[in-house]
């Protein structure tokens, strides 16, 4: 029988990270309903209450969901990527490492002028326009990540259909020659939903996002892409 040991730690996050190893490892699979309370607690020698506080803060967190008279059941995995690696990783790339299916839907494709820091960084004039990319991004079919991104319209008229089911990293290429490959400067906070973005993203309104602020260049720092990202917090994890 497994035991909770560790007095420094509170029983139910002890327990917490034991069911969350029990996901990681795959014993508890994706869609499968995990023991009931009474079963957790003779299980782990622990009381209810312990167990249904670990089960409520893993629901919070978006690892578990409970359905009245059926029980608690395992939620699709959360992408994971790191902060700190070698290269820049596509959110394509990303869901692949995962074992997920990235796919890509187009809300709009548009001109807009300029912003200050997308002149600077494109080495535009004050006036010109850049290209205005808004997507959902999202894996094994579970909105993860509203995606606005900028770049130069001297890539030409690359028309919203490729960026449909595609990969940015891909159509950038294919636009330009150049493969993006570096992410120079990148900034993350937290932020809340908008009503807008949570009807694109299927969640509560409120609820938190990664705000992701990113330079995307080539290898010798040619500028390609500005992406301002904004992702659902309890569908992803960064690690370093």
């Amino acid at each position: 029988m497994p035991e909770l040991k560790d007095a420094r730690i509170p029983l139910y996050q002890q327990l917490m990270e034991e069911l969350k190893a029990g996901i990681s490892s795959g014993r508890y699979g994706a869609g499968q309903k995990i023991p009931s309370e009474a079963e957790l607690s003779e299980i782990y020698g622990v009381s209810r209450i312990t167990v249904r506080r670990a089960v409520e803060e893993l629901c919070r967190e978006n690892y578990l969901s409970k359905y009245q008279g059926k029980g608690t059941f395992v939620n699709e995995s959360k992408v994971a990527r790191k902060i700190k690696q070698t290269g820049t990783m596509s959110f394509t790339d990303a869901c692949r490492e995962n074992g997920m299916e990235a796919d890509a839907h187009v809300v709009s494709l548009k001109r807009s002028d300029a912003r200050v820091d997308e002149q600077r960084f494109f080495g535009l004039a004050e006036g010109e326009q850049v290209f205005h990319l808004k997507r959902v991004r999202t894996a094994n079919g579970t909105p993860i990540m509203l995606e606005n991104t900028f770049f130069p319209c001297s890539f030409g008229d690359i028309d919203a259909e490729a960026f449909e089911h595609a990969s940015l990293f891909d159509v950038i290429e294919n636009a330009t020659g150049h493969r993006i490959t570096e992410s120079p400067t990148t900034t993350l906070e937290i932020v809340k939903t908008t009503s807008e973005q949570a009807n694109q993203l299927d969640i509560v309104t409120g609820e938190p996002l990664f705000y992701m602020h990113v330079y995307f260049t080539d290898a010798q720092g040619t500028p390609l892409v500005i992406g301002r990202q904004y992702i659902v917090g309890s569908r992803f994890i960064f690690s370093i």
